[in-house]
């Protein structure tokens, strides 16, 4: 069992309802699963930050939801997360990593180098996945504590576990 169907488990038995994503590579598994599963809302958004208004909104509705996102788009989030720490509804955030060990497009290192940072200060907990065998178990305890604890909390999924992505030769 691979470890993005590890945490796609992890997120149905948490009733996880809505997947806000923006697309990406290190994400796919969760995406696709979310788009095939009948208890899903998969919520392709535009912008990173969008993803956020609307796991407000499901939780305002009653239901959970998690944000899917690249390390890139946490700096499009900046303005958005004062909403999570005002409001204090429960917010998980996965992370794929970028710009770290073996990136080959150095316009991820900036922003790769500073995430966990950024998130923290945005008042969030944040926590790193860096082995594939345990992605599901930490997907599921971060969730337990983010919803019954209506806690802000971002795993970062280090490159490392996504693989490096290969550019044309």
């Amino acid at each position: 069992m691979s470890w993005q169907k590890n945490i796609f488990d992890a997120l149905l038995a948490l009733d996880v309802r809505h997947v806000a994503y923006v697309p990406d590579a290190g994400h796919t598994d969760v995406i696709q699963g979310a788009n095939e599963h009948v208890r899903m809302n998969a919520v392709p958004l535009s912008t990173e930050e969008e993803g956020i208004a609307v796991l407000a909104g499901a939780w305002l509705g009653g239901e959970r939801g998690v944000l899917l996102m690249q390390s890139s788009g946490v700096g499009n989030c900046v303005n958005m997360l004062s909403l999570v720490k005002t409001c204090q509804f429960p917010l998980l955030i996965l992370v794929t990593m970028r710009g770290q060990e073996g990136e080959p497009n150095f316009w991820q290192n900036p922003m790769g180098s500073i995430t966990g940072d950024v998130l923290s200060l945005a008042g969030l907990e944040v926590r790193t996945i860096d082995q594939r065998e345990t992605a599901g178990d930490m997907v599921a305890a971060a969730g337990e504590q983010v919803f019954k604890k209506e806690k802000a909390m971002a795993l970062l999924i280090e490159q490392k576990v996504i693989g490096v992505k290969k550019f044309g030769d």
